[in-house]
């Protein structure tokens, strides 16, 4: 559960500038110059950085794994809450 409420279905995602990004098989792993740390964002977490190409809505992001995969809807929400809000804290996004 999201303890600060930062993210909600309604936030707009962006990506932060200085992420190097790349495919491990078939596994999205990515090093943040300005942190100094190595992310494995595995083949869901991959989906969704690929899908923050665009500026999009939690909700838009939500929308596109349920059409990718079989999932609940209300569980693929707060999934991609919990996600986004990881990325979050640790400056990978920002939030509109």
């Amino acid at each position: 559960m999201i303890d600060n409420k930062v993210v909600s279905l309604t936030s707009i995602v962006e990506k932060t500038e200085g992420n190097i990004v790349c495919d491990m098989n078939g596994e999205k792993v990515m090093l943040s110059i300005e942190n100094g740390k190595y992310y494995n964002f595995g083949k869901v977490g991959g989906d969704i950085w690929v899908y923050i190409n665009s500026v999009r809505t939690v909700s838009d992001i939500t929308q596109f794994l349920q059409d990718d995969y079989e999932i609940d809807q209300e569980q693929c929400e707060q999934q991609v809450l919990n996600f986004i809000e990881s990325l979050y804290k640790e400056n990978l996004v920002v939030l509109k």
